[in-house]
């Protein structure tokens, strides 16, 4: 009888996020519903939070000093970025395309439009538009690891943790004792991991009840073409373009998809990545590839390979041009898509990244940064989804950079695998 009422973790979430939209549906508006719920939610976040840390670090020390020499590391390495780079503009070609066909801001009547406060992203841009390609590279080495790992600055800690996995590599025997330091401490915080998400679906309904209840259905209906034409790009691109590259491979994207079901409910819900990295770490290694590169691509991908944010990024501009009726020559949105992809990954780990990168852009093509107060109340909900997809991207990036390096080795069974 225990059986037939267990359900799995995916159900759990899914009856959570349903509640949790229930819920913000009813208490719309109401402040005290909303600072009842927020604890609840910002507690999943931050147990999250504290374990992303030391399962990245120790994963990647492992996982690089496992592959032995500086030589292999940096094959792996440029492999990662070039693909990285490839998805990108890819991600945000499509994208451009959706909205030049879609339209979705022209004919919008501004002024049915509330408009919201996007002052402290424009403070962020103003900060970041003050370092050049080359801080942001020197600002990958970290001065001091621990300040780096104390402020979660994820592109320091894995360039430290490189490094680090290479000097235990290098030492040899001497070396093993910190290996398995970093072995144990993987483990254990997988297991925590475990544990922690046996909390998510509470975690979930808060979240998503909080953003319900703050933002309501009706914020959707003056930008419902907006957000449709963002949501259904997305599902091309992840059954096509995804899908495409994952055929190349062998692997059926919906299997795939299937196989991290409950992984894509907890980051849709949360409209957070670092939620599910430990969980798709782990089983991307199960699906097939090896654990040194899944532990590598996925975190570095977290960082490099937004294909979700970009693509959103590249409609949202277009949308505001469209909006002011401002026309972009096919030179002024080839400009664009190169701006985009260098300032998504300049600009990775910056609070509000999304925001911050279009205002970057919006100075170099003349478009009014104004335009974003517009569509800054339903971005939360919008931003649900690109993290959906930034998700399915990095999975799927470590199966393909496996497979790139002759190591792809999925079990008879497993699921991710085409159908023969």
């Amino acid at each position: 009888m225990k059986k037939i009422f267990k359900m799995s973790l995916a159900t759990q979430i899914l009856i959570g996020l349903i509640l949790g939209i229930v819920i913000g549906g009813i208490f719309y508006g109401n402040e005290t519903a909303q600072s009842f719920l927020q604890p609840f939610g910002d507690l999943f976040i931050r147990l999250i939070k504290m374990i992303v840390v030391p399962i990245v670090l120790s994963t990647i020390i492992v996982a690089i000093a496992g592959v032995g020499d500086i030589k292999s590391v940096g094959k792996l390495g440029g492999k990662s970025l070039f693909y990285f780079i490839g998805m990108t503009m890819v991600a945000i070609a499509v994208g451009l395309i959706s909205a030049n066909i879609f339209q979705p801001g022209a004919g919008l009547d501004m002024e049915s439009l509330e408009q919201n406060d996007i002052s402290g992203y424009v403070e962020t841009n103003e900060e970041q538009e003050g370092k050049s390609i080359a801080d942001t590279l020197l600002h990958i080495v970290p001065t001091n690891p621990v300040q780096a790992m104390v402020e979660g600055d994820m592109l320091a800690i894995i360039f430290f943790a490189v490094v680090f996995g290479l000097g235990v590599a290098a030492i040899g025997e001497k070396g093993k004792p910190v290996l398995r330091f970093f072995e144990g401490t993987a483990k254990a915080m997988f297991y925590v991991t475990n544990l922690f998400m046996k909390y998510a679906p509470i975690g979930v309904f808060a979240l998503i009840g909080v953003t319900i209840s703050k933002y309501g259905f009706a914020s959707l209906i003056p930008l419902g073409k907006l957000a449709l034409t963002v949501y259904g790009t997305m599902a091309f691109f992840v059954i096509v373009i995804l899908g495409i590259m994952a055929k190349i491979i062998g692997v059926n994207i919906f299997k795939l998809l299937g196989s991290i079901k409950e992984e894509l409910l907890l980051a849709f819900s949360t409209a957070s990545s670092e939620t599910v990295l430990p969980r798709i770490m782990d089983k991307m290694e199960q699906a097939g590839s090896p654990k040194h590169i899944a532990s590598f691509v996925i975190p570095t991908g977290y960082s490099f390979n937004l294909d979700g944010s970009v693509l959103y990024q590249a409609i949202a501009a277009l949308f505001i041009a469209q909006m002011f009726g401002i026309e972009l020559s096919i030179v002024e949105q080839i400009t664009l898509m190169l701006v985009l992809m260098i300032t998504s990954k300049g600009m990775a780990g910056v609070p509000g990244v999304s925001f911050v990168v279009l205002l970057a852009t919006f100075s170099t093509i003349g478009l009014p940064a104004a335009g974003l107060a517009f569509i800054a109340g339903i971005d939360r909900i919008l931003d649900m989804g690109r993290t959906a997809v930034n998700v399915v991207g990095n999975s799927l990036a470590a199966l393909v950079i496996a497979k790139w390096e002759g190591q792809f080795n999925p079990p008879a069974d497993n699921k991710v695998q085409k159908a023969s």
